[in-house]
């Protein structure tokens, strides 16, 4: 699995001094702070403060330092000693903002007071609490609920997200997208659709007990480094790792352990994977169907040698639905057609297929590689697929485990953000608080942005994240959205989004969760859920960065009681005081789920909200697991055409979401710069390019839309025929606003239709 020299590349493993120095190199002078040191020693340990950035679950027994490099650079980021206070916007207008780059605009620092955007000398001016609440509930008391969304990024609490979603449905209505929409909805949707669960299915403890793992587009080193741990752990033990990616990501090729001192002296890294395959973007659908092929023609042979069966024939019998026409499917489709969709030969497929043969146990790992395709809900139904044929679901040791993004995304769905009514409690909403909740489905990320464009949201309230940064369809978007009436951002830093404001716009800054939320009640805990589904308990303990922040539960209160009437069940004074209640709430909400709530947040571990699916019960329409027969091999939208390229949406090592920490993608071996276009040599040959030559990509989804974005410089990479690479969000402006995952609308960002532009021939 040697990289080739003649494309840019990182010759060290992941993990080891390189993560160390990564940190250091960005956050020399707050690592050496003590309140630096003592946060990231707390850092996803039990009673101690859990991550702000990826989701991948905390141990019983953590480590010594239970952060990753990526982790650390996120707590250090919060814990500035920058501030970005009114002074700043005094001496800046927005509109000279705007040509500021990302990583420069959250430079300035932490936000310290509450502002309101004045268009009459196009600058942020600050403004009081309570001004702003009566300003923001008068505005929304003028307008009509269900022409407003609240969204949410995978930050806030399960305590905010509570909050935050009875809020909107006491305004009336259920437009709550959040930030999964964007990338794992199609696990929400895809994923419940077959196991009649919306989440994965796994515990730590399986990781521990299987025998295979089959990694599909997930980039471990970078988005979920701790999760390194687990998979070297497994590796050393025995579990064999076949990974599926365009790109060869070193986490999933090798990792020096920065805690084993025997590692770190002699720098000897672990194989993670056995094998590997660089399938091409949108092509696994057709791999798994490979690999299915070779298991079913193994169980023939097998069956007629020995009169023993390779697949769990007693399982698929019992709990499942639909296997004889996945096989008939399996069975009519070509090896050609297989390798020609792959990119991939039958030899490599039969291969990994034997490897899942030979395995007792099965674990398949996915990420936004599946799950962001115009297909990608059959991509993931052809997983499960693969994991039913041998009952590798709803037994120890086996299961399907999306990898979730931000750290308490899944979470948020789980304590009511969600636009579907039916995945809220209505019965125990009506009972505890007395009112009749909205029955109108709301929007998701892609309805509100159309929504956006034809007039008919006009307010935006976005709970953290940086919304029209990470959204497609960019231009498009920032104009329209300036059409809105209003317009309010929370938020630790500023970012792109805090630029392009509706007639009336609010800055509300708030606490991080590293740092103290003192209340009425005292020190309060916040909670949140993995990608594991267990839920942890989290006690922030910096001084705040200014006395003026507000918790993101007080803001959300706060706007709260100004747009609504009192009534006698709705206490947000109350709540805010004491976060306890809230889990009262929340416990009383999803009794199933969160028994004992206050008394268990602090459990080493977590503790696990269940999930029936794991218990082999299936919340599907026939009642069973569901074998699903793909109706296509390619997960993209539109097919291959002469120059026409899949280009893959990537994120950088110095990156997480659309926060720019700096410009080394270390892994990778780009340093300085994001504005690259990366290709195989074959392939700059065959396009008549050269290394280094500045070029545009200008958007070919045949829909007839101008699309493009300039100035990136040719980069040699290891990359399958046909496939680009560059960073994302720069590149939203070309996906389509229709172009998303068929059953869920999750864009799909890692196979955009595109064409390479010459600078010569622009215009």
């Amino acid at each position: 699995m040697a990289q080739d020299d003649d494309t840019v590349h990182y010759d060290g493993p992941s993990g080891g001094f390189g993560s160390l120095q990564g940190v250091a190199r960005i956050f020399g002078k707050e690592w050496a702070t003590p309140m630096a040191l003592e946060t990231l020693r707390r850092q996803n340990k039990p009673g101690g403060f859990m991550c702000v950035s990826c989701a991948w679950t905390k141990p019983e027994h953590p480590h010594p330092a239970e952060f990753c490099e990526n982790g650390a650079k996120a707590t250090l980021w919060e814990l500035t000693t920058r501030t970005c206070e009114p002074s700043f916007f005094a001496e800046h207008t927005v509109s000279e903002l705007k040509g500021w780059k990302d990583y420069d605009l959250e430079q300035t620092g932490r936000l310290t007071h509450p502002m309101r955007y004045d268009r009459a000398t196009d600058r942020y001016v600050p403004v009081g609490w309570e001004e702003a609440f009566t300003a923001i509930g008068a505005e929304l008391k003028a307008l009509d609920p269900k022409s407003t969304v609240f969204y949410s990024s995978g930050r806030a609490s399960l305590e905010t997200s509570y909050l935050y979603a009875l809020f909107a449905r006491l305004y009336g209505h259920n437009n709550l997208p959040d930030s999964s929409n964007m990338c794992h909805e199609t696990t929400s949707v895809g994923l419940k659709k077959v196991t009649g669960s919306p989440v994965g299915t796994c515990q730590l403890k399986d990781f521990s007990l299987c025998d295979a793992i089959f990694f599909f587009g997930q980039n471990t080193g970078s988005n979920s480094p701790r999760f390194l741990h687990t998979l070297k752990d497994a590796v050393e033990r025995g579990c064999r790792i076949v990974t599926f990616n365009p790109v060869r990501e070193k986490g999933l090729i090798e990792f020096v352990d920065p805690q084993n001192p025997i590692q770190m002296i002699t720098q000897k890294p672990t194989e993670i994977s056995c094998l590997y395959y660089q399938v091409r973007p949108g092509g696994d659908i057709a791999a798994i169907m490979g690999m299915i092929k070779h298991v079913l023609a193994v169980e023939e042979r097998q069956w007629a040698e020995t009169e023993h069966h390779l697949l769990d024939v007693d399982f698929i019998a019992q709990h499942t639905h639909g296997f004889d026409e996945m096989v008939a499917k399996v069975k009519a489709t070509t090896w050609e057609e297989i390798e020609a969709e792959s990119g991939l030969s039958r030899a490599d497929l039969e291969a990994a297929g034997q490897v899942y043969c030979d395995a007792g146990k099965v674990i398949g790992i996915y990420g936004m590689g599946l799950t962001q395709h115009v297909h990608g809900s059959q991509t993931i139904g052809m997983l499960v697929n693969l994991l039913l044929l041998r009952g590798n679901i709803g037994v120890e040791g086996a299961g399907i485990s999306p990898v979730r993004g931000h750290s308490n995304v899944q979470g948020q769905r789980t304590v009511g953000i969600s636009e579907k009514p039916e995945l809220v409690p209505y019965d125990y909403l009506k009972r505890l608080f007395d009112f009749d909740p909205p029955p109108e489905k709301g929007v998701n990320t892609v309805e509100a942005c159309e929504g956006i464009v034809d007039g008919s949201i006009r307010a935006f309230i976005g709970l953290g994240g940086n919304f029209v940064r990470a959204i497609p369809e960019r231009e498009q978007m920032e104009t329209a959205w300036t059409s809105m009436r209003l317009t309010v951002q929370i938020a630790t830093k500023l970012n792109r989004s805090h630029l392009i404001n509706g007639e009336v716009a609010y800055l509300l800054p708030c606490l991080g969760r590293s740092e103290e939320d003192m209340q009425e009640g005292g020190p309060q805990t916040v909670t949140m859920e993995d990608s594991l589904s267990m839920i942890h308990g989290s006690v922030g303990k910096r001084k705040p960065a200014s006395k003026h922040l507000l918790s993101e539960l007080a803001i959300v209160a706060g706007i709260a009681k100004a747009t609504l009437p009192p009534k006698p069940t709705i206490r947000w004074d109350e709540w805010v005081g004491d976060y306890g209640k809230v889990r009262d709430l929340i416990e009383a909400t999803y009794p199933d789920k969160f028994k004992d709530f206050n008394a268990r947040m602090f459990t080493p571990g977590g503790f696990f909200k269940g999930n029936q699916a794991r218990e082999r019960i299936w919340k599907t329409e026939s009642g069973k697991a569901e074998f699903t027969t793909p109706t296509t091999l390619s997960a993209m939208g539109v097919p291959d055409q002469p120059g026409r390229y899949r280009l893959i949406t990537m994120r950088s090592n110095d990156q997480f979401n659309t926060t720019i920490y700096g410009y080394s993608d270390r892994l990778r071996g780009i340093e300085g710069t994001r504005d690259v276009l990366l290709m195989s040599p074959k392939e700059i040959a065959a396009a008549g390019l050269r290394e280094g030559q500045v070029v545009s990509l200008a958007s070919d989804a045949g829909d007839g839309v101008h699309r493009q974005v300039d100035g990136l410089t040719v980069t040699p990479f290891d990359l399958p025929d046909g496939c680009l690479g560059a960073y994302y969000p720069e590149m939203n402006p070309l996906v389509p606003l229709w172009y998303h995952d068929k059953l869920s609308k999750t864009p799909a960002a890692k196979g955009v239709p595109v064409r390479i532009v010459v600078q010569a021939d622009v215009g």
